[in-house]
């Protein structure tokens, strides 16, 4: 049994926050990097474009994994990654190439482990929820972004529903922008690529660099 906090304890407490750049501070708020986060959208709507912005912003200041089950090491993934740049935090970021959640977990036992993981996608994890809750309750100090399908406006199918209302940040992708609900603050639209935005009848308003 845990220890019963008092509120001298919930005063004291103190956890480390970030920024990130390009907007996301905008859409994100001063964020902690535990817990969940999940991002949605439809197919060819920047969800991928979104999250690999998301990995860059956030290998600015931790180590972070971003586990391709659904597409693994494509053609496709290289010119995504190579469009968005990562060279500035190339030593921060790495590709795991289709790695499966028990890989994964060995993986993160290891010290020096990353601190943000994104799983893409929800669904090709095949975790049940309870799965996921044991996934994210053994790795208290980590930050797991999962990448969902999307059904309408919604995640796609009970477990992302589920993961929806527990996640810390919510974020759907629609038409090259993104719309997220967070703890931190933020909430303002966030445009993935000017362009698509554009095309799709959005005004772009923040974009990252």
């Amino acid at each position: 049994m845990k220890r019963a906090l008092t509120i001298t304890d919930i005063r004291n407490y103190k956890t480390k926050t970030y920024l990130l750049d390009g907007g996301l501070d905008l859409a994100l708020g001063e964020v902690e990097l535990t817990g969940s986060w999940i991002v949605w959208g439809g197919s060819a709507n920047g969800k991928t474009r979104f999250a690999l912005q998301l990995a860059k912003a956030l290998a600015k200041h931790v180590r972070v994994a971003y586990d391709s089950l659904e597409e693994g090491l494509s053609l496709s993934m290289q010119h995504a990654i190579e469009d968005v740049g990562f060279a500035d935090v190339k030593r921060n970021f790495v590709l795991l190439d289709g790695e499966s959640i028990d890989d994964l977990k060995e993986r993160l036992r290891k010290q020096r482990s990353p601190k943000v993981v994104i799983i893409d996608s929800l669904q090709y994890t095949g975790l049940t929820y309870n799965e996921y809750k044991r996934l994210r309750d053994e790795f208290r100090q980590k930050l797991f972004i999962f990448i969902s399908h999307a059904d309408g406006h919604n995640p796609k199918g009970a477990v992302a529903d589920s993961v929806k209302y527990d996640a810390f940040v919510k974020i759907f992708v629609e038409g090259y922008r993104a719309y997220p609900q967070s703890r931190f603050g933020g909430g303002e639209p966030y445009t993935v690529w000017p362009e698509g935005a554009a095309k799709y009848g959005h005004t772009p308003i923040n974009t990252i660099q």
